[in-house]
């Protein structure tokens, strides 16, 4: 899969960028929100994983505009965040999350949510035809 990582952190980057790759997934990433956006416009990708609280665009503002773009609309989204997932859930009722992941990220936890995501995009490979 082709995956766009949203995270002003380095530090989290660093971690997951290579973690990713070596399940054979493409990673790019973005250091906040409105870069994240303007990516997401320029080409297609398979996945979104993008944090909380990111500066320019947060996370959730992230989210809603990626859902209202009939070329992002569809793609699915891991929301991570540092606050209390309840809450985040809560507060993102309309959004359409594939999988919330508390941070600090448990290797294993995100590791499960990009698999089933990807084994869902290669069971349902209507969007992809012609």
């Amino acid at each position: 899969m082709v995956i766009l990582l949203a995270d002003d952190k380095q530090n989290i980057l660093d971690f997951i960028t290579p973690l990713l790759e070596q399940q054979g997934h493409i990673i790019e990433t973005a250091t906040n929100g409105l870069a994240a956006f303007e990516k997401a416009q320029q080409q297609p990708y398979d996945l979104y994983i993008i944090d909380h609280l990111m500066p320019f665009m947060n996370g959730v503002q992230l989210c809603k505009n990626l859902q209202k773009n009939p070329l992002t609309a569809n793609t699915p989204i891991i929301f991570m965040t540092t606050q209390n997932t309840a809450d985040v859930i809560a507060l993102t009722r309309l959004l359409h999350f594939k999988a919330i992941i508390a941070k600090p990220i448990n290797e294993n936890s995100l590791l499960n949510a990009v698999n089933e995501i990807n084994h869902l995009n290669n069971t349902n490979t209507s969007r992809y035809s012609l």
